[in-house]
């Protein structure tokens, strides 16, 4: 995992409660993994080396199995697994999962529906290129996630604006111009849905499906609230998994966990991407599956073999707001957690981010302002909740002079 990872302490309590000896591996040069007293520092861009520390130390303390839990992991588990003959994903379909460009032209072969793309190079012509491509379009980097880098553009005004605002990004990330390059997609009206499945020998289960009642029509695709069980006809919830399934397929996922963005429209679902792991955040607390199991104890059965295939999510209503920052500045104060929390069906309030630290917003941004959950008997009440308990937090944030920046809900 990453060091920053929202997740560590949920695959590492769960774990525990297995009673699994969980070694994490954290993205950190060795010299400061020593300094850190962390048991397995790995470079994360140097896979070659990674796996070497991951095989030595497999001599003396051999591993049941390796999970990545974030994105930028999932290349170095797949080739830890495969040289020490665990089952995992291969590392061509990881990559694939990461690189949103190889994703798209695996899934356009494999017959999972996905927009009409083109591939541009940041040292190209952003007026030349605005010239080429069909308006409204999306502009995507390859490789970050979370919606960084993401906008959209209706003209060709906007996309050269666009198209310098992601080259900004992506060289300040370390990307060198001559070797970078961005995609540029159609953009897909209708609205977004999420799918958490779980792979076992390419046969996917779904674990839950998740609305997304705010619209993400742009220009930037920051993600709010997420509510299960989905409010969607049965057939097409079926039509979802079945676009799902073949997009997992057509990379070659086959085991392991999938998290997948999806747009749906009168024409069906389309695949936007698909992860080799779970969802993101603190999302994953809402889920409980059998008898009050997690989600990451359920990843983590299935990973040393267990048979979950008959666990379904417990019943009840569930939902998530990740809080997005309503603009760049310093956060100085936040008012009205507890009187959020008092909200009838809100189970949580957790605001992650620091005070007195910088606030990005996206297409920039990689963070929320924290996350807001709730548990109820319909979807319905759960969103109503959730919007009443965003409306009672106040963050106040410094750009140049104090401002008060009340919550919204869309």
């Amino acid at each position: 995992m990453s060091p920053a990872t929202y997740r560590a302490g949920a695959f590492v309590q769960a774990a525990q409660q297995l009673g699994l000896d969980a070694v994490v591996g954290l993205d950190l040069p060795e010299t400061l993994a020593e300094y850190w007293h962390v048991p397995l520092g790995l470079e994360f861009a140097n896979i070659r080396t990674s796996v070497q520390r991951i095989v030595e130390y497999a001599r003396e303390k051999p591993f049941a199995a390796i999970l990545s839990v974030d994105d930028s992991a999932t290349e170095l588990a797949a080739y830890a697994n495969m040289a020490l003959g665990l089952a995992n994903n291969s590392p061509q379909a990881s990559e694939a999962a990461r690189d949103k460009l190889l994703m798209r032209q695996l899934m356009s072969a494999g017959g999972a529906p996905c927009p009409i793309f083109r591939n541009f190079w940041l040292y190209e012509d952003p007026a030349w290129i605005a010239s080429q491509v069909t308006y409204p379009c999306v502009l995507k980097p390859r490789r970050l996630s979370g919606s960084r880098g993401v906008i959209r553009a209706d003209n060709a005004a906007e996309f050269t604006a666009a198209f310098g605002r992601l080259k900004r990004l992506l060289v300040a990330e370390g990307a060198s111009e001559h070797e970078t390059s961005i995609l540029v997609e159609d953009f897909i009206p209708g609205f977004e849905v999420a799918l958490e499945g779980l792979l076992t020998d390419g046969h996917l289960k779904v674990l839950t499906l998740f609305d997304k009642p705010d619209p993400l029509d742009g220009p930037f695709f920051e993600e709010t609230i997420y509510i299960t069980p989905s409010r969607l006809p049965a057939q097409t919830q079926q039509e979802i998994a079945d676009c799902v399934a073949t997009a997992a397929a057509s990379l070659g996922l086959r085991t392991g966990p999938v998290h997948a963005e999806l747009r749906v429209n009168e024409r069906g679902p389309w695949m936007l991407e698909i992860a080799g792991r779970s969802i993101g955040g603190l999302c994953s607390t809402i889920l409980e599956f059998g008898s009050g199991m997690c989600l990451e104890e359920l990843i983590l059965r299935h990973a040393i073999g267990e048979e979950v295939a008959t666990l379904e999510r417990e019943e009840h209503a569930a939902g998530v707001m990740m809080i997005p920052i309503p603009g760049a500045g310093i956060l100085k104060g936040v008012q009205g957690v507890e009187a959020a929390k008092a909200v009838p069906l809100i189970t949580g309030v957790e605001i992650t981010a620091q005070l007195n630290n910088q606030l990005v917003p996206l297409p920039e941004g990689a963070s929320y302002l924290g996350f807001i959950f709730a548990r109820g008997d319909t979807p319905t009440e759960v969103e109503a909740a959730i919007r009443q308990a965003h409306q009672c937090l106040h963050f106040e944030i410094r750009r140049g002079i104090p401002v008060l920046n009340q919550g919204s809900a869309k």
